[in-house]
């Protein structure tokens, strides 16, 4: 598994009922998408306890050839053209499990960076990180959760998609407009080596 995000923050006047009618009308292109385990497709409001106006997709690839088939191709082609070359963040897969409610379309998501500290050797991070995931992938309401490492920064990235509203905790909150997930048995079970 290989996690991808970039985040598009649009000026805090932005109509975002134009992302909303632009996943509304593209979101199903990647509903068969070789490669790809599944894509949420986030936003966040600026006033909805956000201080921006942000389209953010989050990708889990089940093969690092359909993220490279993706950004090499016109789907971000697409986005490039509408709203410049974002940054691409990734991170390398260590958990992903699904929750009591996997079976539902998640309206929310969370995602929370966590840097490593130097002090902290790498290995005992990711233990401590393994065992939040697995307890919060646990949680009533959770529809799955993922994590993954970039050892070029030492950051973890904790995601979990919702059902419902998440409880309070730190993180990001998203909504998720759409969820493809063409792949997503594919993307295993658990810890990732």
């Amino acid at each position: 598994m290989h996690a991808m995000q970039y985040e598009i923050t649009l000026p805090a006047d932005y109509d975002m009922k134009i992302i909303r009618e632009r996943v509304a009308t593209r979101g199903h292109l990647l509903d068969d998408f070789a490669g790809l385990g599944m894509k949420a497709y986030l936003i966040r409001e600026r006033g909805d306890a956000s201080p921006v106006n942000q389209y953010a997709p989050l990708y889990l690839w089940s093969a690092p050839e359909g993220m490279n088939s993706f950004l090499w191709g016109p789907g971000f082609q697409g986005v490039v053209d509408d709203f410049g070359r974002p940054s691409v963040r990734h991170w390398t897969g260590l958990h992903f499990q699904e929750g009591p409610a996997s079976g539902a379309l998640p309206r929310t998501a969370v995602r929370r960076r966590e840097r490593i500290p130097d002090t902290v050797r790498p290995a005992e991070a990711v233990d401590a990180a393994l065992e939040e995931n697995r307890r919060a992938a646990l949680r009533p309401g959770t529809v799955a959760t993922a994590l993954a490492v970039d050892p070029r920064h030492w950051e973890l990235l904790h995601f979990t998609l919702w059902e419902q509203e998440p409880p309070a905790g730190p993180g990001d909150r998203y909504e998720v407009l759409h969820l493809s997930a063409p792949e997503r048995g594919l993307l295993g079970s658990g810890r990732q080596w």
